[in-house]
Order: C-alpha cells, then sequence, then structure tokens
C-alpha cells in the first residue's frame, strides 16, 4: 500500500464517467442539437454558443441534462432570432427525454473495485448533477449497496467538500477522492489537505478542464483504470 494512504478511513467516488459513462451521451446531443439548428448556424459556431449558455445558466439551472436542456432551447431561440419551430423545440424536449432514458452503462472493473474496497473502507459517492436523475442513475446501476452514504452536491468547490467531510465526521487526512475530473474531483480535494487519484475518461466537458498552472505542485495519483485503484492499496 502506498504509505500517505494508511490513514485512509473513507473513499469518495465520483460517479458520472467515473463508474458509468456519461459525457458520451451530451456530445451525442450535441451533434443531434447542431443538426436541428443547421439552417441558422455553422456546428462549430452553435457549439460555441451552447457553451456560453450553459456557462451562463449555471448558477441559476445547475448541472445535469434538465438543465442542459433549457440551455438548448434558449440557445436555440436566440441562435435563430426567434424563428425556430414549435416542432424543433419539441425535438430538443425529445433529445433530453432520450438522454434520461439512456442505459447505465458500467465502465470497466467499476464493481470488482467497489466490491475489494467496501470490505475494509466506508466508501462514499460524491457526484453533482440533477438529484432525481443521479438517484434514477444509481438504483439502475445496482451498485447502491457499496456506499454508506450517497451525496449529490450543487457543485465541487473545496466549500462543499469540507461540509461534507464534517458531515462525515472524517478528517481531510483520512479522505481519498477518486474521479475523472481534475477539476471537480481532484485539485479542490487536495487543496483542502484530502488525497484524491484521478482516472481520466476519453471525453471531457470543456467547464472541467484545467491548465498545466492549475495542477503545478499539486500531489495526487493519476491511474489509467478504476481497476488500478485495488494495486494502490495493495
Amino acid at each position: 500500500m502506498i504509505k500517505e494512504y494508511d490513514n485512509i478511513k473513507v473513499i469518495g467516488f465520483d460517479a458520472d464517467d467515473t463508474l458509468w459513462v456519461n459525457e458520451t451521451y451530451f456530445r451525442e446531443a450535441e451533434e443531434a442539437f447542431g443538426k436541428l439548428l443547421s439552417d441558422y448556424e455553422t456546428p462549430n459556431k452553435i457549439d460555441q454558443e451552447l457553451f456560453k449558455m450553459e456557462i451562463r445558466n449555471l448558477p441559476i439551472y445547475g448541472y445535469g441534462v434538465k438543465a442542459f436542456v433549457l440551455s438548448m432551447v434558449q440557445s436555440a431561440l436566440e441562435l435563430s432570432n426567434y424563428n425556430v419551430s414549435h416542432k424543433t423545440i419539441e425535438e430538443i424536449l425529445n433529445i433530453g427525454k432520450r438522454m434520461l432514458e439512456k442505459p447505465v452503462e458500467l465502465l470497466d472493473g467499476v464493481e470488482e473495485v467497489l466490491k475489494v474496497l467496501s470490505k475494509k473502507y466506508r466508501l462514499i459517492l460524491a457526484t453533482k448533477g440533477d438529484l432525481l436523475d443521479q438517484e434514477r442513475k444509481l438504483e439502475k446501476s445496482g451498485l447502491t449497496s457499496y456506499f454508506h452514504h450517497i451525496e449529490v452536491l450543487s457543485d465541487k468547490q473545496e466549500i462543499n467538500y469540507s461540509k461534507l467531510l464534517n458531515h462525515l465526521e472524517v478528517k481531510p487526512s483520512e479522505f481519498l477522492m477518486i474521479g475523472n475530473s481534475l477539476k471537480s474531483d481532484v485539485l479542490p480535494l487536495v487543496n483542502i489537505g484530502a488525497h484524491a487519484v484521478h482516472v481520466p475518461f476519453h471525453t471531457t466537458w470543456a467547464h472541467e478542464e484545467v491548465t498545466e498552472k492549475d495542477t503545478n505542485g499539486k500531489t495526487y495519483k493519476t491511474i489509467s483504470s478504476l481497476r488500478d485503484v485495488i494495486k494502490l492499496f495493495e
């Protein structure tokens, strides 16, 4: 076992793109949205404007599919100069419904890792997004029994994690977070004195990207597969 993990008592897992596929479905939805609005703008311009709208709406709607759909509708109205048809708006809503109805596709090794670690550590799920959608995905995943605590956060900043650890009555030095996002699952934990493991996913939302300057001097582990987590504790 890695020496700095000797004091670990609680291990937290991100959900989307750490335990199951998520961002891939957003990329597919963006492509479908681009085709719907192709009479008004180029695909690149549509992507840019949709992203700007999502960021603008984050403080109001938060994260998740429903927030994404609202941003698509608003973008469609603005990009079309409010000429978009009712039928197109309906199809945008259908894109969102199809996203919410997607099956939960577990990533490689997820259940094996949870099964091994749950024998020795208290596991928690710490994710952000829409509460109803995340509860639905967790239920469909069949993983609920592995987690001692489940937390759907409005955001994943240092203050959110500090409140969570206080609620769990665990010191930062006793906590390890595992996730695919450096911005949300790694750097905030390192900054409050906890441990973190980065498991990259092949697709990352632009809002979650960080620069080399952001990670410079930060101590965390990066592994290529969730299965490698087990090796860290052997």
